[in-house]
């Protein structure tokens, strides 16, 4: 009898471990890029920092933004990583909760650009990068974005369709070069429409720039900053340009899913993301730029990401609310005045 009861104590006991041990699983939701270094980086070290387990479940925004809302009433994740428009649609749904910063010891590190985005207290950014100009400095000499466009310049440039990433952020700084930055980049396409017959290619990825800027094809696009790292390496004298407007780009940030049931070890997981440990780790495999301002990196990562207190005061992001309640107005103007 001894026994039988000793034994369903042992049972009871796995069960209730093993209960807890469930309680204590947080979901993620994540791009799918570069899951190995995260894993390496973020992952594993938070499992054995917060003794739980981590399940990460990738893909692109619309999928993973799409099986939020499907569970909205049950919610399967617990935080996500999303682009700064996505978490604006995303609260707009009413699928995410405000970040209690109280609870983030890393937050008064970041970036200012970086603390409150969407300035809704709904996201925190973990990284960002800027748009500018990768041109041939012995060609040409770029000075504002309208420079791209003049009559000596546009045939010998790659412009970015404007359903890409780099594609409205690279319009909205042309409005502000002509001084009409209207929100429905009405102006700048226009522009860019007139000189559509002269304009090499309008690109829909920046993997051919390269080979492009490579056989003297091209001697200047618009890029976001994690794409330099390759034109570095052409052996041609290829500059990042700082027009007097500024420099534009994009912006991930981190997000807790409404209705929660980690709320907390989600929090502790977004900190441990954020602290100048992880960040400079993850700069320095060439992934993610550093929101956190305390992160200090080898020249070589600095130079191939976007990285210090300048740089991240002169980026002009495009506001959420602009792209989201624009964005088919701007692709309807595009097909219009530069079809495909």
């Amino acid at each position: 009898m001894k026994k039988v009861i000793f034994a369903s104590g042992a049972v009871l006991m796995l069960a209730t471990g093993a209960a807890q041990a469930q309680e204590k699983t947080l979901t993620i939701s994540v791009y799918a890029l570069a899951q190995d270094e995260y894993k390496q980086i973020i992952y594993d070290p938070f499992e054995k920092v917060c003794g739980c387990k981590l399940v990460v479940e990738t893909g692109n925004s619309v999928e993973r933004i799409a099986k939020m809302e499907a569970n909205k009433a049950n919610p399967v994740v617990d935080m996500a990583v999303v682009s700064m428009a996505d978490a604006l649609a995303a609260s707009r749904a009413g699928l995410i909760d405000k970040v209690d910063t109280s609870k983030l010891s890393n937050f008064d590190k970041l970036y200012d650009i970086a603390k409150d985005p969407n300035k809704d207290g709904m996201s925190v950014g973990y990284t960002f990068y800027a748009t500018s100009i990768a041109y041939r400095s012995d060609k040409m000499k770029i000075e504002s974005w309208a420079d791209l466009l003049k009559p000596e310049y546009a045939s010998h440039i790659a412009w970015p369709n404007v359903t890409t990433n780099q594609g409205p952020p690279a319009l909205y700084m042309l409005g502000q070069a002509l001084g009409k930055d209207t929100p429905d980049l009405k102006a700048a396409i226009a522009a860019v429409g007139e000189k559509k017959d002269e304009i090499v290619t309008f690109y829909e990825k920046s993997s051919q720039l390269v080979q492009l800027m490579q056989q003297e094809e091209i001697w200047a696009a618009p890029i976001g900053r994690f794409t330099w790292a390759p034109f570095t390496k052409l052996g041609m004298p290829i500059a990042w340009a700082t027009p007097k407007e500024g420099q534009t780009g994009g912006m991930n940030v981190m997000v807790v899913t409404k209705g929660s049931k980690n709320r907390d070890l989600a929090l502790q997981f977004m900190d441990f993301w954020l602290s100048a440990d992880v960040q400079t780790k993850v700069a320095e495999k060439m992934i993610d730029s550093p929101a956190n301002k305390e992160v200090k990196l080898s020249e070589a990562a600095a130079n191939n990401l976007t990285y210090g207190e300048e740089t991240a005061k002169s980026l002009k992001l495009i506001p959420s609310a602009v792209a989201l309640d624009n964005r088919a107005g701007w692709i309807k103007s595009w097909n219009e005045a530069v079809g495909q």
